[in-house]
């Protein structure tokens, strides 16, 4: 059991009050998710000119935003913001006082984050042939991205992520995005909860493991759990007005 809090932002300016208000918000989402794991939390800061900062330590939420780096990261926000990825984390497999084990966990090109546990990784590394920066079993799911191009055509991209995401065993709900292309955000609810909320005031999705946190921070706007089970779903930073929470593309696990 991890927690995920994240947000998708629009490329668009925001003036100061709401940017606080979106620190405020990010931060409150990563401390509610806390008790969902506290060895190690992890923040991912994505722009759109695919420029990443990743900082990840293994102590908890609670310490961890007190952090000055954490407080610099969140400052930067601005027009070119992309990306925000936390994550808070109960391990499973791999030592959290090693980072590499921690999240958002990067391979290659591809940032992500993980709550469950992926069964076989082992033998999907060594069927690929993929590097390995850590023992934790989530690496695995971004490394079968990470050799994807991201500038494939977007149905066909969505279902070349569907097969390979179907050679994973385990419960796996994830966000991940390609530095190459960093508008775009790969999302999938399997076996495990994750909640969405796009706020319009903001022009930003808001991505949270627990429901409720969504529900008593945007108030009764919040009706539903929007994600659907086992379809990886992607959305795409320059439609959220247009779009919402409605996915650009979407693709059945099942079905690949």
């Amino acid at each position: 059991m991890c927690g995920i809090a994240a947000i998708l932002f629009a490329p668009v300016e925001r003036p100061p009050g709401v940017q606080q208000q979106i620190r405020d918000i990010f931060t409150r989402n990563l401390l509610f998710n806390e008790e969902r794991g506290r060895a190690a939390t992890g923040l991912a800061v994505l722009q759109a000119d695919g420029q990443l900062s990743i900082y990840k330590d293994p102590v908890p939420a609670s310490e961890f935003v007190e952090s000055r780096r954490y407080r610099h990261m969140l400052a930067s926000l601005d027009a070119g913001t992309m990306l925000w990825l936390g994550h808070t984390r109960l391990p499973t497999k791999g030592n959290p006082e090693n980072t590499d084990n921690n999240h958002p966990i990067l391979a290659d090109k591809v940032v992500g984050v993980h709550n469950g546990h992926v069964s076989n990784d082992d033998d999907l590394f060594a069927r690929w042939h993929y590097p390995r920066r850590g023992e934790v079993d989530s690496e695995i799911i971004f490394r079968l991205l990470s050799d994807l191009d991201p500038h494939t055509p977007a149905g066909q991209y969505t279902e070349a992520v569907c097969q390979r995401l179907a050679l994973l065993e385990g419960k796996f709900t994830f966000l991940a995005a390609d530095v190459r292309r960093p508008g775009r955000l790969l999302v999938l609810k399997h076996h495990n909860p994750l909640c969405v909320h796009y706020h319009a005031p903001w022009q930003a999705l808001i991505f949270s493991s627990r429901y409720i946190f969504l529900r008593k921070a945007f108030g009764r706007s919040v009706i539903t759990e929007a994600l659907p089970h086992s379809a990886l779903l992607t959305y795409e930073a320059a439609s959220l007005a247009e779009r919402g929470n409605a996915p650009v593309q979407a693709c059945d696990l099942a079905q690949g």
